[in-house]
């Protein structure tokens, strides 16, 4: 989730599935849902035989062990500025690409109109260009 904005600078469809993983991210802090994580060690350890966790994914790998407790909010506002520039830039690029296709798409039809009266001109003109062919 942290990364996936930047990824929409390069190929902006990708936002789309950044935008569920965030809206993901946010029901889960919001309503204390489980990570999908959970639920699948959950089933891992079942089907070894062992209990499933006492605690979410989350809680038991990523809290007290990458960052401690007293810093989760502070993880989490990293995070969303991390996010929010990402998206700022996922904006700006895409901004950027349309600018540009959609002066490639004028250059191209004003050079379509130039060679159609260029040549609607020609063919208008006595001997039709015949008279500069030299024998």
């Amino acid at each position: 989730m942290l990364l996936g904005g930047f990824l929409a600078w390069r190929w902006p469809r990708a936002i789309w599935a950044h935008l569920a993983a965030c809206a993901w991210g946010v029901a889960i802090i919001a309503f204390h849902l489980n990570c999908p994580l959970t639920y699948v060690e959950d089933w891992a350890r079942e089907r070894a035989g062992e209990r499933g966790l006492t605690q979410g994914f989350v809680d038991r790998y990523l809290d007290n062990v990458i960052y401690p407790e007293r810093y989760v909010n502070l993880v989490r506002l990293g995070v969303a500025v991390v996010v929010g520039v990402s998206w700022l830039g996922a904006y700006l690029t895409w901004r950027s690409r349309r600018a540009h296709s959609g002066a490639d798409s004028a250059d191209r039809e004003a050079r379509t109109l130039a060679d159609s009266a260029a040549n609607s001109a020609a063919d208008q003109s006595p001997g039709h260009g015949l008279d500069r062919v030299s024998g």
